[in-house]
């Protein structure tokens, strides 16, 4: 057994009684951690945690003294010879049951009849997604709901499961209601669109409540949700993994709620996720030697930037953006964009639309017509970036796109500031702005990009994902990585870019918060670049350094985007914020 009191080594069978003794032993101890071994040498499969109280502990010390006088049976099960895999593979209720441990293996219960009752809820807008929202417009849900009550059912056979929908709070408390009648023991929620609000009702509750991320579909919810919970309701568990098995491992937790340890079921599933995380791969990276701005420098180039907010108000964030940093940040209406986009030049924005068309991979799904319409708005932008002499632009785009106030998607237009090492933001985000600023300066021309992150125990990945993103990750002297050019996700319109951005390097990731003068930061290792139709175009999965769980805990303070750069900046960042008196929060 390592360090951490996980069972390693091969799965051999057990030949000895005094191997058993062992096992009970451990078994009795209150806080044992059943898991099985697996690959790269470590426990990776946990199947069941629980605590174990005086009862059962009498259970086992009757169990050894049956065993001690009847050597012979130590290796059988119900006169069946068991290895430890079978042993863990059945979460151990078989077992102890054939045994005589029925109150140990409490969530084996004596009939059908009485089998724990589990209700799945979907959190989510509709049956086939009405409108823009991850995953996209046109999802049709019901596929996935078949599929996860399949691997329920077939994966948790003591388990009777239930299903129901809900768009919100109002139908949760009718769930609850309804439930208060039918003989519920716990819930799974699954967030299958971003923000609708179910989780919340169901684990005040006091029920035992896993909660499971529909990536690409539920993510932003259920991170932001998932951060405040976890630190205030312990009968709260959590799950965001791209493999199904790992749902089943987790609900087999829900066991606990037969024995009515609802309080501990938060900390068994987080035991159950951790041995499920991927183990850290080789966090080394290609050579990558990034200039950085002196801090004096540094603050002399923010003073002379200049955000434009598109289509938003301000509030009283710029006055302290201004206080801080010295980055001026002025309001534009809608129409100032939308006069610069419909007066641009249609001979270069033919020209533009010439250069995406022969430097992309793949256009699909997008017109030459769009393409034309997105380099206009590209001209537009640079066009009201010359006139205000800023250097930063961020715009509501789809609430400017939906209300008719803009009539082209600004994606490739970001895009292409970006190259240039101006800044394009999405959706009116000055925090992210800001912070994209204040990294073109320090690096010389990185702007990084925004995104919406999701987060994937079984791949021990977290994918920064959005519909903009520059193609020269090393600045706009860098070389260029390949593009394809898609529709905007959400609502399959406009024109999007989905760049693959190179594996293998070090990447940081911050936001800089001007009101409590913190940045928040990360880093981790590029991997790959996540091709999956949900969601947002661009997806680049990175490996972080550090504490995976500890990823988890921010969301709610800090919100879902974040903003990723190329570039070990962990020094240069330490040393800004010892200079003008900010705190760094390691996010891992």
């Amino acid at each position: 057994m390592n360090a951490g009191g996980r069972v390693s080594g091969a799965h051999e069978a057990i030949q000895e009684s005094e191997e058993v003794r062992a096992w009970l032993a451990r078994l009795a101890h209150p806080r044992y951690e059943l898991a099985e071994a697996g690959e790269h040498g470590r426990a990776r499969v946990p199947v069941l945690y629980t605590q174990i109280d005086r009862s059962r502990r009498r259970a086992a010390t009757e169990l050894r003294s049956r065993l001690m006088k009847n050597r012979d049976q130590a290796s059988a099960c119900g006169g069946c010879p068991f290895h430890r895999r079978q042993f863990l593979a059945a979460g151990c209720a078989a077992c102890a049951g054939a045994m005589g441990l029925t109150r140990w293996a409490h969530a084996t219960r004596a009939s059908d009849d009485n089998k724990l009752r589990v209700r799945i809820i979907y959190s989510l807008h509709a049956e086939v997604q009405p409108g823009p929202d991850w995953p996209n417009v046109g999802f049709d849900f019901r596929p996935v709901m078949r599929e996860i009550e399949t691997t329920l059912k077939n994966g948790c056979p003591d388990i009777e499961f239930v299903s129901s929908m809900a768009t919100g709070r109002e139908q949760a408390v009718q769930i609850v209601e309804q439930d208060k009648s039918a003989r519920i023991d716990g819930y799974i929620v699954y967030q299958l669109n971003c923000w609708n609000q179910v989780v919340q009702t169901m684990v005040a509750t006091g029920k035992p409540v896993l909660y499971v991320d529909f990536l690409y579909g539920g993510s932003g919810g259920f991170l932001v949700y998932t951060a405040g919970l976890m630190k205030t309701h312990p009968n709260f568990g959590f799950l965001s993994s791209s493999r199904m098995s790992d749902v089943v491992q987790a609900a087999k937790c829900l066991k606990l709620a037969n024995n009515g340890a609802a309080a501990g079921f938060g900390d068994a599933v987080a035991r159950v996720r951790q041995e499920l995380t991927q183990a850290p791969g080789d966090l080394s990276c290609g050579p990558d030697p990034v200039k950085t701005l002196p801090v004096a420098d540094w603050r002399t180039a923010l003073r002379q930037s200049k955000i434009l907010l598109v289509g938003r108000e301000l509030g009283g964030s710029g006055a302290k953006i201004k206080e801080e940093l010295g980055i001026e940040v002025v309001e534009v209406p809608f129409g100032v964009v939308n006069d610069a986009w419909s007066k641009a030049d249609k001979d270069q924005a033919r020209a533009i639309a010439d250069r995406w068309q022969s430097g992309a991979e793949m256009i699909a799904d997008v017109t030459r017509a769009e393409l034309e319409n997105s380099a206009a708005m590209f001209l537009g932008m640079k066009s009201v970036l010359k006139e205000q002499n800023a250097n930063a632009i961020t715009i509501n785009c789809l609430g400017g796109f939906y209300g008719g106030h803009i009539h082209a998607y600004p994606c490739l237009g970001f895009h292409e500031l970006c190259n240039e090492g101006l800044i394009g933001g999405c959706e009116g985000d000055v925090r992210s702005a800001v912070t994209m600023v204040a990294l073109s300066a320090l690096t010389h021309g990185r702007t990084g990009f925004i995104s919406d992150p999701v987060m994937d125990v079984a791949r021990r990945q977290i994918i920064y994902a959005h519909c903009v993103a520059s193609n020269r990750a090393f600045g706009p002297a860098g070389p260029q990585n390949p593009y394809e050019i898609l529709t905007h996700s959400e609502d399959r319109q406009g024109a999007a870019v989905r760049s693959l951005q190179p594996a293998g390097y070090m990447t940081t990731t911050v936001e800089f918060e001007a009101s409590r003068k913190q940045i928040l930061f990360h880093q981790g290792k590029s991997v790959d670049n996540i091709r999956d139709d949900r969601a947002c175009r661009t997806k680049l999965a990175v490996e972080p350094v550090g504490d995976f769980e500890k990823l988890f805990r921010y969301w709610d303070e800090w919100g879902w985007h974040r903003v990723t750069a190329y570039g070990d900046l962990k020094e240069p960042i330490f040393a800004l914020a010892d200079a003008i008196g900010w705190k760094v929060v390691q996010e891992a």
